[in-house]
């Protein structure tokens, strides 16, 4: 009898254990996470945003000339290799074609409108310059039309990140872990002609981790100070070698700290009291 109960007991303890598995398993296969923790484990999290401007003195190692991270994601985008979504969601995946167009600057000119056009307004004069033209060169030069040649912004151009973290205390492991979800590449707003800082793509974070490990004579965080122990890009991602600060911390009506706060100094003021605000909380756990 206390053989049956006992069998009885490892049975339902292996069901258990195996029903924990498969939950932390489907858990782990839907997190962008590189480096997902379960949900039992957490105890605290926070979800923050932060920027990255590559031009900082700190984080040049990861913007070398021809190593650029821009660079490495962008060709990564085109061969096929590396999946982009709208946003950091990273519920909507972008075409190539989409990803290239939103990468190319929107031309804002003073043209003609289609009804202008529509109704004839540019069309003599065009075809005066033509008939000039075909005088000079010839009726087949003229009637050979060039190709349209897309200018897309260059990787070093394209020198924001916009990152989102969990920021999650793991009662597992008693410590407080930086979880990178997405990176996003953004149009500066200097850049665009539109005025405002515009989302290229984004990516989740064990995506780009595979696409870094697959090509490290590319994926190089350049060692200024020592040549031979240069980095892979996952391994500065993972190590926080790089300066970012907070722009935005989960709240329920979605806001900016700059929206709150106000921009210039007041937004910058606003970052640093959220990052010391996030390290006192870890220091606050083991007071008594």
């Amino acid at each position: 009898m206390k053989l049956v109960k006992i069998i009885g007991v490892a049975a339902g303890l292996m069901l258990s254990v195996g029903a924990m598995a498969q939950q932390v398993s489907n858990t782990t296969a839907s997190s962008p996470s590189a480096r997902p923790i379960p949900e039992h484990d957490i105890m605290f999290k926070k979800i923050v945003w932060r920027k990255i401007d590559l031009r900082e003195k700190q984080n040049t190692p990861m913007f070398s000339t021809n190593r650029e991270i821009t660079k490495i994601i962008i060709d990564a985008v085109k061969s096929g290799e590396l999946t982009a979504y709208k946003n950091d969601s990273v519920s909507t995946p972008l075409t190539r074609e989409e990803f290239i167009a939103n990468m190319t600057p929107k031309n804002t000119g003073g043209g003609l409108s289609e009804a202008e056009i529509a109704a004839g307004f540019g069309q003599e004069e065009e075809e005066e310059e033509l008939d000039a033209w075909g005088a000079a060169l010839g009726e087949e030069a003229v009637q050979t039309e060039a190709a349209p040649v897309s200018m897309e912004y260059f990787p070093k151009q394209l020198y924001l990140l916009e990152l989102k973290e969990n920021v999650v205390f793991d009662k597992k492991r008693s410590r407080l872990y930086h979880d990178i979800q997405t990176i996003s590449v953004k149009v500066p707003a200097t850049l665009n002609p539109l005025g405002f800082e515009q989302n290229v793509g984004s990516f989740k974070m064990s995506d780009l981790v595979r696409v870094f490990r697959s090509h490290p004579e590319m994926a190089v965080w350049y060692n200024t100070q020592n040549n031979a122990q240069h980095k892979n890009l996952a391994d500065a991602f993972d190590l926080w070698l790089f300066s970012s600060y907070i722009t935005k911390i989960a709240n329920p009506g979605d806001r900016a700290l700059a929206d709150i706060y106000g921009g210039g100094k007041k937004g910058l003021l606003a970052a640093q009291e959220a990052a010391e605000a996030l390290i006192e909380y870890e220091y606050s756990l083991w007071s008594y």
